[in-house]
């Protein structure tokens, strides 16, 4: 691994941190393995990149969007053609399957795809006049610097999805990704320098909370996009209520799959173990929940275990895994932790529930683990857990299996299995969330629709869609008299 990937890039340039201080990255999957020491930001650091920003704003913003695109055009190829490597940083250093890694890198695609050619459609509209020989319309103007500061979960695809709108609308951007994937982070950026874009245009800032919150306070960011939890997703909104800060949040899921009598059963499992257990359940949109009627409960949770213990667990670089580790030693540690307080409460372990050892080096593996008899109002129930642990809970019926899924304070993604279309279009509109699928699995969709939730999961414009100018623009009106 190249040295510079180690640093910040600010200002055009990679440089280390201001105060020398470093964090060790670690490979979840083989503990043994230092990725590298990165940089360990802070105030400093920030201050630097921010200045940067606001330096290349004038000219980025005269640019026009039109040739702003070409510029993620160019990116668009540079990571076709680096795709391998974009795919094995993220394995190793986050720990998820190759062969999800490089689907990865695929969303990352059809994001900069999307977005570029949007372009030509960042426009506003003209109004009838009260006045006669008056000309009135609106148009966008983007918003200024902004801050991105994205999770570990998908350390390319989400970083992509703020980067690119926020450079094609004529943002400047302080870029921290979380310091679980940095080389992700620096690889993205450096991807965009060898593109060629206009120094301090794009600026990387390594580091961890002192970092995130220095960005957050300086008065020259005009808007701070956010992936990650519930705590700091209130955090930020609330450190910047006092100046009025934008900020567009992307926080936590609970998320259910809904399992009527009357559904497909295989696949209704076969979506739920893609949901639940996918890149170890670490997915904002992940399946926590299933819902299912006392009516198939029994016939569904024997199919379900009989697949989940089927699920072959292994380190990201082995081809015949289905499962690889969490994030960290805390991730695997939390997810354990949820596991024995649910058994506490009354849930029983119907596959899995420990940490993953055989055949696999020293890492953060939890063993893929379906949980019956859960209480619906329990704390596993209630709250994200971020891993490989799923919830069987009892309905009886339709409106039963409707308030279950709607008593979590969080709203991001809501899935139903049924052959009753009309139950299904109901649903649509019951469910308080703000992805929804039918007969399918409950996570991911397409680049150009909405990422969003309702409740607690987002606030703010939603991203990866034509909406997501609402956040990285701002509209104005003009009436011209002749």
């Amino acid at each position: 691994m190249e040295s510079r990937y180690l640093l910040n890039h600010i200002g055009g340039q990679w440089r280390p941190p201001e105060s020398g201080q470093t964090r060790p990255n670690i490979n979840p999957g083989d503990l043994a393995d230092r990725v590298g020491d990165f940089a360990e930001s802070g105030g400093a650091d920030v201050d630097l990149a921010v200045e940067a920003a606001a330096a290349a704003f004038p000219a980025w913003k005269a640019l026009g969007p039109i040739k702003r695109a070409e510029y993620l055009r160019t990116v668009e190829r540079l990571i076709e053609e680096r795709a391998e490597d974009f795919a094995r940083a993220i394995t190793r250093e986050q720990g998820k399957l190759l062969k999800e890694a490089r689907g990865e890198v695929r969303r990352a695609l059809a994001i900069l795809d999307f977005t570029a050619g949007e372009a030509r459609r960042l426009n506003g509209e003209t109004t009838p006049a009260e006045e006669p020989r008056t000309f009135s319309y609106t148009f966008r103007s983007p918003l200024g610097v902004v801050g991105l500061i994205t999770p570990w979960n998908f350390p390319l695809a989400i970083p992509m999805w703020k980067v690119a709108p926020a450079l094609l609308s004529g943002c400047t951007a302080v870029f921290k990704p979380s310091p679980f994937t940095p080389l992700s982070g620096a690889l993205l950026t450096e991807a965009f320098a060898d593109a060629g874009l206009p120094t301090g245009v794009l600026n990387l800032v390594q580091g961890d909370v002192a970092a995130g919150q220095a960005l957050v306070a300086d008065e020259r960011v005009t808007g701070i996009s956010f992936t990650g939890s519930l705590p700091v997703g209130l955090a930020i909104h609330t450190a910047g209520a006092p100046r009025l800060l934008r900020t567009q949040l992307e926080l936590g899921g609970k998320n259910a799959v809904l399992v009527l009598a009357d559904a497909d059963l295989d696949k209704a499992v076969q979506a739920t173990v893609f949901g639940a257990f996918g890149q170890s359940g670490q997915r904002c949109s992940a399946t926590s929940r299933v819902v299912v009627d006392v009516r198939v409960k029994e016939e569904f949770l024997a199919r379900l275990v009989e697949r989940v213990a089927a699920l072959k667990v292994g380190i990201g670089a082995d081809a015949g895994a289905d499962i690889g580790p969490v994030v960290s030693e805390a991730r695997m540690k939390a997810c354990l932790d949820a596991i024995r307080t649910a058994q506490e409460g009354g849930a029983k372990v119907a596959v899995g529930g420990g940490r993953h050892t055989e055949g696999v080096p020293d890492g953060c593996y939890v063993q893929p683990t379906v949980l019956c008899d859960v209480p619906w109002d329990s704390e596993i129930a209630q709250e994200e857990i971020f891993g490989p642990v799923l919830s069987v809970i009892d309905c009886d019926g339709f409106d039963d299996a409707m308030r279950i899924s709607n008593s979590v304070r969080y709203g991001m993604s809501g899935t139903i299995f049924t052959s009753d279309m009309s139950r299904a279009f109901e649903a649509l509109e019951r469910f308080e969330a703000g992805m929804l699928h039918v007969n399918r699995p409950g996570v991911g969709a397409y680049a150009h629709l909405p990422h969003m939730g309702s409740k607690m999961s987002q606030f703010g414009p939603p991203e990866c869609s034509p909406q997501v100018w609402d956040f990285y623009t701002e509209w104005k009106s003009a009436c011209i008299t002749y």
